[in-house]
């Protein structure tokens, strides 16, 4: 056999034949492929929320969750019919999973039945209040709204919503969109304008009504209908874009990066999992608001010197 003679490629013309189809180019390969990959798995995999409410008996919690999904994840009891209510230590879960158009989220209600029941303060935040947020904010994303709005004039809405941003400011609670997880001048900008209006103040209703010959999801009243979904009428629309539309995946990512990892070292530090001693590492967790990413959680460690090195 000549040595110069080369054999043919197995995608030349020569070495294809009925049987075998020819070799085809799958085309332009780039990193891009990577987000096709991440949308396949995610589609396959689903997504997962978690939302605990927490408000006095007859706010309209239940109905507010309803609202938000468009769902019956609740069953809310009317008052009177259902006994007495429950201690706020006992915390009840539900979980649900919705599918629309492919995409599958497995969604987490808490509720805190009556929390705050005995405790009738309504021109500010109540000390139970303020000690239960500056506590949480620590743990969880916090979002306060104002419930039944309807039950307000404009400008008690806008009185009362300034009296509760005083309030978390003077008493130092955090709550999200917090400013030091801006990561550029465009988060900057979308999240202050969703700042200025915290506290939401919402309406729930999963009923729909006939308006000017439209269907619209609203609550009826001797005044007239409550669009829920028309911003003239309340802020429900903000607070279904924050906590779905806009910043779903970001709630996601701090709650995971920022506040699971601060409460895992918290835990390490108190079971004393490592052994005191030469090489000790003691483990720090970072501060609420840090300048910086929510996908890099600052560890502070410090090491005791060797009392060998010492002598």
């Amino acid at each position: 056999m000549d040595p110069l003679r080369r054999s043919p490629s197995p995608c030349s013309p020569q070495a294809s034949s009925p049987e075998s189809p020819p070799c085809e180019m799958l085309g332009y390969v780039g990193i891009e492929a990577v987000l096709d990959q991440l949308k396949i798995k995610a589609m396959k995999m689903g997504f997962e929320f978690n939302i605990m409410v927490v408000g006095q008996s007859g706010l309209g919690k239940s109905t507010m969750v309803n609202t938000l999904f468009k769902s019956k994840m609740w069953k809310s009891t009317p008052p009177g019919l259902g006994g007495p209510t429950p201690q706020t230590l006992q915390l009840h879960s539900v979980t649900h999973v919705i599918e629309e158009n492919g995409v599958k989220l497995k969604l987490t209600v808490t509720d805190t039945p009556g929390f705050g029941d005995q405790i009738n303060n309504d021109k500010c935040l109540r000390p139970l209040d303020i000690e239960f947020l500056q506590r949480l904010c620590r743990t969880v994303n916090v979002v306060p709204v104002i419930a039944r709005a309807d039950s307000l004039t404009i400008e008690e809405r806008e009185a009362f919503r300034r009296r509760i941003q005083h309030n978390l400011k003077t008493h130092s609670i955090e709550v999200y969109p917090q400013k030091c997880f801006d990561e550029d001048v465009n988060d900057r900008i979308l999240n202050s304008r969703i700042r200025d209006r915290i506290p939401f103040a919402v309406v729930g209703a999963d009923r729909e009504h006939m308006v000017n010959g439209r269907c619209v999801l609203g609550r009826k009243t001797k005044w007239g209908i409550i669009e829920v979904e028309n911003m003239a009428h309340c802020e429900f629309p903000l607070l279904r874009d924050l906590l779905i539309r806009s910043h779903l995946q970001d709630l996601k990512d701090i709650t995971h990066n920022v506040h699971y990892e601060n409460y895992r070292v918290i835990r390490l530090n108190q079971s004393h999992v490592l052994p005191r001693g030469p090489g000790w590492v003691n483990l720090a967790p970072a501060p609420p608001c840090q300048p910086s990413s929510p996908g890099l959680t600052k560890v502070c460690r410090w090491a005791q010197d060797n009392s060998d090195e010492d002598s």
